[in-house]
């Protein structure tokens, strides 16, 4: 279900609606063209879209040739405009069409900006195709051709040119480029991005041909990447000349790289797409790329827009899992990458550090199943006899047999070299030594045991002439859950850069293999516990979930906070969306505020955290992506989640 009904405006979280319409075109009659689009018009402000976008030439058709020479054709344009004008006037919605305009003698092909009544601006086609069947330079001019900034139209006095940037003070910022400026060596979009436009929409006439299609859907994906930018595209359809060219009305809107909407083609009925644009998001991606930040900005001309439509619901779908594969074609490549990461940076690190060996702490637990099939993945690459996979179990005071069995089970069919070293009587030398009393199950307790784990690892490695490999996850490093200087700590921290949904993703992959399928399966069906506190009657008492939260709620609060930079509130909103009938408000809100107590409270651990690949576009290595001081205070934030205010870039 796509559509879901919030208590937010979506205006407030920076979501703002955009729609490609095509109508049906009669070349050559203005009048009902006009028509047709205020039709679209009407449908867009039905559907509360901030922005409609129809088709190059939209008034009277691309196909006209040398009809354009005629002064009817003028006429009857301005005329047509005259009412399609009118018809805005109904609507706080913007309308953007492609237009002719003749001025100076020339004729200029043109995008007009209208909202409410009036033209805000023309911004004419910077480059004019004149190759096979185009022909454009037989009647147009581009636009350097204008000594003009300004235009006199139907009584208006409009701004004029490709410098044009129009916004609404508060994150919707929109350039225009029409058809080829969008195929050419330099697109006019690319300094309309560079100088703030989140938005470029694209009104134009590309003919049909074999194979075109796809190139053209690439293209705009593709530029949507390029400038961390939506991108809107609507092309001319059926009704255009077929005398030796078909028009098949291509219409679609991308973000980001990504297709989120697109209409069919060679529709003989006008079709309408519409796709909610996450601006915010998008300006918080261009202040984490430097790339972005680096790209020189050309002076441009601001037209202020009146108040756009704000709908109360969204359509616009929100991944619960964003770090994991929607595509399940992707599942073999994706995986097969990571561990193919994970693998040949530890090959990397054994040949830099001259260690001999591998060691690894393994539970039966999903980080140390996944760390040990990419340590066995390194050997087997690297051409290492697996024996020298010290892969060792720590039995303590919550081990169960379950998990126990599960990992000798592991180690043994991978033919590592297992060695059980049981920690309970290291622990109580330890409680004895500081003076704890056994019984009382705190966090003493707990940490001595993940310390004396890691003790035990790291002396054996130094024995063995090893490696000692972390298997904490990205999730876990986000929350600080691990002990310091304990679990915390590694040679090298094979995991870390992936999160705890993606694991079990990567690890139900790999239990495709026969040989590990049972042992795999039993392991992902396993409670996520560290088992530090005694079991009862072979039952896991302690429940990381259930302490912490749940994992895929604390991985979408995490991309969304990194990535996008987004505020609570924003993510709040968002969780509803993606866990709708999964959580409660409430539920969701709760989990939040821990995340943010324990991602601002905990940096001190990842400030001093091992070596680690990365492995996604998110890391939090203090060496590398994430840089913050362990003394940042969480209050603004959760203030931000409480009120739900607004805190627009």
């Amino acid at each position: 279900m796509l559509l879901y009904l919030l208590e937010s405006k979506m205006r407030r979280y920076g979501l703002y609606r955009v729609a490609t319409a095509v109508p049906r075109l009669y070349l050559g009659d203005a009048s009902k063209n006009a028509s047709q689009i205020a039709a679209s018009i009407e449908r867009a402000a039905e559907d509360r879209a901030a922005l409609v976008l129809l088709p190059e030439m939209a008034l009277t058709g691309y196909t006209l040739g040398d009809i354009f020479h005629q002064r009817r054709v003028l006429d009857m344009h301005n005329d047509a405009l005259s009412r399609v004008l009118k018809k805005s006037e109904e609507f706080s919605i913007v309308v953007v069409l492609g237009v002719i305009l003749f001025r100076n003698d020339r004729l200029f092909n043109c995008a007009a900006v209208l909202q409410r009544g009036s033209i805000l601006g023309i911004v004419p086609k910077s480059y004019l195709p004149m190759r096979r069947e185009f022909y454009e330079k037989r009647h147009f001019v581009a636009a350097d051709e204008a000594d003009f900034d300004t235009v006199e139209l139907l009584g208006m006095s409009v701004p004029f040119g490709k410098d044009l940037l129009f916004c609404d003070g508060y994150d919707f910022s929109m350039g225009v480029e029409l058809c080829e400026d969008l195929w050419s060596l330099s697109p006019p979009s690319e300094k309309l991005a560079a100088a703030g436009a989140r938005l470029i929409v694209n009104p134009s006439a590309s003919n049909e041909l074999v194979g075109k299609a796809d190139y053209r859907a690439e293209l705009v994906r593709t530029q949507s990447a390029r400038l961390v930018a939506a991108y809107a595209y609507c092309s001319s359809g059926i009704g255009e000349s077929g005398t030796d060219t078909v028009f098949g009305g291509d219409a679609m809107i991308a973000e980001y790289g990504s297709l989120l909407c697109r209409n069919e083609r060679f529709s003989f009925e006008s079709t309408y797409e519409s796709a909610d644009i996450d601006m915010r998001k998008l300006g918080g991606l261009r202040l984490c790329e430097g790339n972005f930040a680096d790209a020189r900005s050309t002076p441009v001309r601001r037209i202020s827009l009146e108040e756009l439509p704000d709908p109360q619901s969204t359509k616009r779908y929100v991944d619960p899992h964003p770090f994991v594969p929607s595509d399940e074609k992707q599942k073999r490549s994706r995986c097969e990458e990571i561990v193919a990461i994970q693998s040949h940076a530890l090959i990397r690190r054994m040949e830099t550090a001259g260690a001999k060996k591998a060691v690894i702490g393994v539970s039966g637990g999903l980080d140390s199943t996944l760390a040990l099939l990419a340590v066995h993945r390194a050997f087997e690459i690297s051409g290492r006899d697996f024996s020298d996979i010290l892969s060792v179990t720590m039995p303590g005071f919550g081990t169960t047999g379950r998990t126990y069995e599960n990992a000798v089970a592991l180690c043994e069919a991978l033919c590592t070299d297992l060695r059980e070293i049981p920690i309970d009587g290291v622990s109580r030398l330890q409680f004895e030594a500081i003076g704890h009393d056994s019984s009382s199950h705190d966090i003493t307790y707990e940490n001595v045991q993940a310390r004396a784990r890691t003790e035990i690892l790291m002396n054996l490695a130094n024995r063995e002439n090893g490696i000692v490999i972390g298997t904490g996850d990205l999730s876990e490093i986000a929350l600080g859950w691990s002990t310091y200087n304990g679990d915390h700590m590694s040679m090298y921290a094979l995991n870390a850069g992936i999160p705890k949904t993606l694991i079990r993703y990567i690890v139900e992959y790999f239990a495709k293999d026969a040989k590990l399928s049972d042992i795999l399966h039993d392991i992902l069906e396993t409670p996520v516990s560290p088992e530090l506190l005694p079991h009862e009657e072979g039952r896991i008492v302690q429940k990381t979930e259930d302490i912490v939260g749940p994992y895929e709620l604390h991985d979408f609060f995490l991309y969304h906070f990194l990535k996008y930079g987004a505020e609570p509130s924003k993510i709040l909103y968002l969780a509803k969306i993606a866990f709708d009938g999964k959580y409660e408000a409430d539920t969701i809100r709760h989990w939040l505020e821990l995340f943010l107590k324990r991602f601002f409270t905990q940096q001190f651990k990842r400030s001093c955290m091992p070596d680690a690949p990365k492995v996604g576009t998110i890391s939090l290595s203090p060496r590398a992506d994430w840089r913050m001081p362990s003394d940042a205070l969480f209050k603004e934030w959760l203030e931000d989640l409480r009120d739900d205010r607004q805190t627009p870039y």
